[in-house]
């Protein structure tokens, strides 16, 4: 192993410091480790104020992250390689008197790196990692939109070997890494090797040690779990296998061992006070221990009903603690103990069906638990109350890009001046991203009741007084930034080297003398201001969130541009327009299919039925369909894909296993019968046909791609093939037209993106590389045909977009946004008019929005729509369908199971009675062909004409008169000009009204009675 020392300049430095690079050709070990100081505010003019390190593979490899922390500095254990995998990661970590400083762990396993070069300074702004991969190819500055979307300064830093110099072997992976929590040089790490080392980090200037300071073991297993003890120090708890094992790191042999568990160790950790410490278990048990009575549990209790990884932490307090796991439907819960009454658990709450564990971080301070799952976009906030019991929800924060792992920074390195309550620090495949969650207040002061007294830096007793019995406390030290001069620690454990003259500082002195709570500060977020720490569940949000309000969208401003649809809404019209009563929708069709189609008088809908069945539905009749059996089209053959002519609403393409395509012409006044024969045949492929795609602006000219890896183009006047497009390797995931019609664009299995001018010639005219991973890719045109976004997945099937330049294939994508792990492929649907897409997956229930631009950021995120039940397709009507009165920009059709919906997209407007001509442009005639197929296959070339979405009698918004604001006058004056007198009488008249005017007859007293001699 290797570690890495890189310097980032203090926020109150100017001076930029030569990058640090390794010469070409340089041998790198199998195993990196690399410490990062200095996260910092950068000081370029201009510059955001909130950091992240960029850290990004060149080489098309699989990266896994873990995340461990401990106040102001980030660990980051990183492993490379399909055969790397570790069980176990935390990954990152944050030392409390240093914030800016971090530590990142990395891991290359296979064999030795050569050839690659480490770039850090201004071309990558970050820390990259490139090996066996051409300069050219080497990514370019990455940097996150949310917290810092402009460059950093460059990085400075030095390298030398150290875990058993430059080749180690696979085996040797990092499994778990803690900070020492008094110590801010001191970082233990676990590996495979079923050893525990000890290193000493330098201080600023001074070279990175050669090898670990202090060696515990080998344990008789790999370790899997590390942690400090939080009052003692030299004391730490490790897990391997079946066994715990508590050691005094000074005499580098353990205290005692842990009775052995009924199956392997997933999750260990100290109580708050250190007397007590738990474990969960393999066995499905919850055990508490006090290692210093005995080594038996002192008490036992079945935590979760599945086996798969649990963790737990502890709160506060010495009697609760929090685990996550899974229960018997697989569904991810989490739990509130209480030691006291340990048979069950005090609440429970259950959050998801997912494979992945939640990782449990919790402020004992505040009570605030956030919850993490790697590979995920989205943490959860909840506040754990012992006392009610209750895990109360505050927030849940979306993120930009899946979750690789995560860290809670300690209380001593938050912004306490900015009301900054909690900050997590998320670590992505790019960038370690901050996310503060903040209580706005109004007055810019320090803030007792959200800051208590937290845990201070200087151990309270050493291993040989705590063993003895010792409970004594670390002395809590104050928030309050007047009395921030916190003593330092430096622990007797792998003593630190001499300091040159030139560097040598005080212990404990802040690098570049500034605040520690400025090291990763982040945008402050407005949110409503609760009073006391108890509303903190219903005010309490995080910046990465989607809601905005007027101060956010200032910020916004100032951070970057936001789109004009951020605030889109997404509709489910009434049932009275929906069609129901769907049976037997055949839910197979291949991937690259939409599932579905539609044009502005019909739906086209494969059944399951054997024979090929289409069913054609008519939009124009809603409604609940009749019990017996649909007239369908008879194909004969497994349906693969179909596509309604846009020229010509009465024909649909249908494609068959049996590599043709069947032309079918449906009645003007619907489909009343079976119908067998259709109009015409088109056969030539030799293999299935998966796509058919009509052409934008000529008439019956329809391409279609086979398994035979061609491309074929047809005139359907004629009913033959003309064209035939070649050069694909494997399988063709989709295909799209451009929107002048002159070329074609193809995205395949082989990883490349091809671009075609069929005219011209049958080979492509660009190739690039494509998405890496190997599920399924779709292709569109996008900004008036000069970009190409592709939806697919990487090598961790995490679906992502990917943005090209269409005039420059080869230099790969020119913006990359990774959006979540699911496994169907995304369906991007494109609005030409709005620059909007649309994106969703078979089987999805949240349909992402984004507005796509032609320049950095490229994407800019816009509200999404979320359905209570999975879709098995989603396609976008003609623009004539909307209603344009209501802002209506777009109209979709969500197929469900057993009904056909239509989802309408406004946008929230305050002067709706004009017309939105800012969001509706002329829109092109889709549904009127420019030219004939014969024109253009004899190179004539097209442009659709235009049209008005403009209804009569409605003035556009832009040549609206400006209205004047209102000026009222305020409440007091009103009230000032008013006797005492008069107010009595207006509030007792108000009163009265309220009540009723009693002299009204009531109502009983027009009822008619009965005469006198009727009565008995």
């Amino acid at each position: 192993m290797e570690l890495v020392h890189f310097c980032f300049p203090s926020s109150r430095r100017r001076a930029c410091p030569e990058p640090w690079k390794a010469s070409r050709g340089q041998t790198l070990p199998t195993k990196i480790a690399a410490v990062v100081q200095g996260l910092a505010r950068p000081t370029r003019p201009g510059a955001d104020s909130s950091p992240h390190v960029t850290s990004r593979p060149a080489t098309p490899t699989l990266w896994h992250w873990g995340v461990a922390s401990r106040g102001g500095r980030a660990a980051i254990g990183r492993e490379v390689g399909p055969a790397a995998c570790a069980r176990r990661e935390r990954g990152m970590g944050v030392w409390p008197d240093r914030p800016e400083r971090a530590a990142i762990g990395l891991r290359r396993v296979g064999g030795v790196t050569t050839g690659g070069r480490p770039r850090v300074g201004p071309e990558a702004a970050g820390v990259q990692a490139a090996s066996r991969a051409p300069e050219s190819r080497r990514p370019g500055p990455r940097s996150c939109t949310r917290c810092c979307p402009r460059r950093h300064e460059p990085l400075q830093g030095v390298q030398v070997p150290a875990h058993g110099g430059s080749a180690v072997p696979p085996r040797d992976l990092v499994t778990d890494l803690d900070f020492s929590p008094f110590d801010d040089f001191l970082l233990a790490t676990a590996s495979a090797d079923r050893t525990v080392k000890l290193w000493r980090l330098p201080a600023s200037g001074q070279a990175l040690p050669s090898g670990p300071g202090l060696l515990l073991g080998p344990e008789d297993a790999q370790v899997e779990v590390l942690q400090f003890h939080p009052t003692a120090d030299g004391v730490l708890l490790s897990a391997a296998g079946r066994a715990v094992k508590v050691w005094d790191a000074t005499k580098q042999q353990p205290l005692t061992e842990l009775a052995t568990h009924g199956d392997l160790v997933q999750g260990a950790a100290w109580s708050r006070d250190g007397a007590l410490l738990g474990t969960t278990c393999k066995d499905k048990q919850l055990r508490i221990f006090d290692p210093r009575a005995k080594p038996e549990a002192a008490q036992s209790t079945p935590a979760h009903e599945n086996n798969r990884d649990g963790r737990l932490v502890w709160t506060g307090t010495q009697e609760h603690l929090v685990s996550t796991g899974f229960n018997q439907m697989r569904e991810r819960e989490v739990k509130l103990w209480d030691t006291r009454l340990f048979s069950g658990a005090l609440t429970s709450l259950t959050l998801d069906t997912s494979p992945r564990s939640l990782m449990p971080l919790l402020d004992p301070d505040s009570g605030l638990l956030v919850l993490a799952g790697k590979g995920e976009n989205q943490l959860y906030c909840y506040e754990a109350a012992p006392q009610q019991p209750a895990l109360s929800p505050v927030t849940q924060c979306l993120l930009e890009s899946a979750l690789r792992g995560a860290a809670l920074v300690p209380r001593r390195a938050l912004a306490v001046m900015g009301c900054e309550v909690l900050r997590i620090l998320q670590l992505s495949d790019t960038a370690i991203v901050p996310i503060s969650y903040h209580v706005p207040r109004k007055t810019a002061e320090f803030h007792e009741d959200l800051f208590p007294d937290t845990a201070g830096c200087v151990p309270a007793s050493d291993p040989h007084a705590w063993w003895a019995g010792s409970d004594q406390q670390v002395q809590r030290v104050s928030l309050h930034p007047a009395r921030r001069a916190h003593p330092s620690f430096t622990s007797c454990l792998a003593p630190p080297a001499e300091p040159t003259p030139a560097t040598a500082r005080p212990a404990g002195t802040p690098v570049g003398d500034s605040d520690p709570s400025e090291g990763f500060s982040s945008p402050p977020s407005s949110l409503t201001s609760p009073s006391t720490p108890s509303s903190l569940g219903p005010s309490l949000t995080s910046t990465s969130g989607i809601g905005t309000s007027p101060s956010q969208r200032s910020l916004q401003s100032l951070l970057g541009p936001s789109s004009k649809f951020r605030h889109a809404q997404g509709t489910v019209l009434h049932r009275d327009s929906h069609i129901t009563n769907l049976k037997g929708l055949n839910l197979t069709t291949p991937g690259e299919s939409d599932g579905f189609c539609a044009n502005q008088l019909r739906v086209a809908v494969p059944l399951l039925s054997s024979g090929g069945q289409v069913a054609v539905l008519e939009l124009r009749k809603p409604g609940r369909l009749p019990d017996t059996a649909l007239p369908t089209l008879q194909n004969g053959v497994a349906v693969t894909d179909l596509a309604w002519d846009p020229f010509d609403p009465h024909r649909l393409a249908v494609a068959g296993e049996d590599a043709r395509i069947r032309l079918w012409r449906v009645p003007p006044e619907g489909l009343q019968e079976v119908l067998t024969t259709p109009e015409a045949v088109l056969t030539g492929h030799t293999e299935k046909i998966y796509s058919l795609r009509f052409h934008p602006l000529a008439a019956d000219v329809l391409a279609s791609s086979s398994y035979d890896l061609t491309v074929r183009i047809w005139d359907l006047k004629v009913g033959a093939e003309r064209l035939r497009l070649q050069g694909h390797r494997d399988q063709i995931f989709g295909l799209a037209w451009s929107p002048d019609g002159q070329q074609l664009a193809t995205v395949c299995k082989d990883g490349r993106l091809r671009i075609y001018e069929p005219r011209g010639s049958s080979e492509p005219l660009q190739e690039g590389p494509g998405p890496e991973g190997a599920r399924g890719a779709r292709v569109v045109w996008v900004c008036d045909g000069h970009y190409l976004l592709v939806s697919g997945f990487d090598s961790r099937s995490e679906r992502q977009l990917l943005l090209y330049s269409a005039e420059a294939l080869a230099g790969g994508p020119s913006a990359v946004l990774g959006l979540d792990v699911a496994p169907s492929t995304l369906l991007p649907i494109y609005d030409r008019d709005t620059g909007l897409v649309l994106l969703t997956g078979k089987g999805d229930t949240r349909v992402f929005l984004y507005e796509l631009l032609p320049e950095s950021p490229f994407f800019l995120e816009c509200n999404s729509f979320t359905s209570p039940d999975p879709h098995k397709g989603f396609i976008l009507l003609p623009k004539t369908e909307c209603d344009v009165r209501e802002v209506e920009f777009a109209r979709c059709l969500r197929l469900r199971q057993t009904s056909l919906e239509p989802v309408a997209f406004r946008l929230p407007r305050v002067r709706k009675e004009f017309f939105q001509d800012d969001v509706f442009p002329d829109t092109a005639v889709s549904w009127e062909p420019a030219l004939s197929a014969e024109a253009w296959l004899g190179g004539a070339n097209g442009q659709p004409r235009l049209l008005s979405l403009q209804p009569p009698g409605m003035t556009p918004v832009s040549q609206a008169p400006r209205e004047a604001p209102a000026r009222r006058a305020p409440s007091s004056v009103y009230l000032e000009e008013k006797s005492d007198q008069q107010k009595k009488e207006e509030l007792l008249s108000a009163m009265v009204a309220k009540l009723g005017n009693r002299e009204d007859p009531l109502p009983q007293d027009s009822f008619e009675g009965v005469d006198e001699d009727e009565w008995d």
